[in-house]
């Protein structure tokens, strides 16, 4: 059986600032899924807001129920006996106009930006099959510094306080996006940052460089999640 054909999915520098504006915004992301439903046919909860009143209208009641250890009024629309989400019909959403915010912002690129796969087989898949394109050398140096901050974050657990990073894929990808600029600033040229995805971080006891490269990361991950609530308050 042979593969699927690969998918254009645009300029590295292009993806990073727009799904990033995406995050910081609150606003859904452009992605030609095509037929690929992936994401709602692998028992996904989503998330619905108390603030996202056209979603709420348009799903059943019944549906949801509360999100346990989320914000007051957040709630949760579960998936059928088959993983699917009750809102797919014949392959589409049957509410995508009026989609939750979860669902808006979803964009399996992130997985294929951060070098890892999913933790649903079909979702890994489909996001394998993402090509970024490098019109400059700017965008080989932004996609290996996302890489290096995936890395990162998988293998230098223990040097963040507390020990703690995300403990699943999608996290883990999001979180290398959105502090990537961290990395890009110590991979100087396109072929050392090419270094550092590869495997810049090797195994071992934390160094005071360690340390303090996971103290910038969590730095500039409150920064963009402060920048993220102002937009959210705005």
């Amino acid at each position: 059986m042979s593969e699927l054909p690969a998918l254009p999915a645009g300029a590295f520098s292009d993806w990073l600032r727009l799904t990033r504006a995406s995050w910081l915004e609150q606003t859904h992301a452009e992605v030609a899924c095509g037929d690929c439903c992936a994401c709602c046919s692998t028992s996904h909860f989503v998330h619905v807001g108390p603030e996202e009143g056209g979603a709420r209208a348009a799903l059943p009641s019944e549906l949801l129920f509360p999100a346990p250890g989320q914000p007051e009024g957040t709630a949760l629309l579960g998936y059928d006996e088959h993983g699917c989400c009750p809102m797919l019909t014949e392959g589409r959403c049957s509410v995508y106009e009026h989609r939750p915010l979860t669902c808006r912002i979803y964009d399996c690129r992130v997985f294929a930006a951060a070098g890892l796969d999913a933790d649903r087989g079909a979702i890994t898949a489909q996001a394998r099959r993402w090509e970024f394109s490098y019109p400059a050398a700017e965008d080989r140096a932004a996609h290996a510094a996302v890489r290096a901050a995936a890395r990162f974050l998988c293998e230098r657990a223990a040097c963040f306080p507390g020990g703690e990073v995300p403990d699943d894929p999608a996290r883990v990808a999001v979180l290398a996006v959105k502090v990537s600029d961290v990395f890009l600033e110590r991979v100087g040229s396109p072929a050392e940052a090419a270094g550092w995805a590869a495997g810049g971080q090797a195994s071992g006891a934390c160094s005071d460089a360690d340390r303090d490269l996971a103290r910038a990361v969590v730095e500039a991950n409150e920064r963009f999640e402060a920048a993220r609530r102002a937009n959210t308050r705005s």
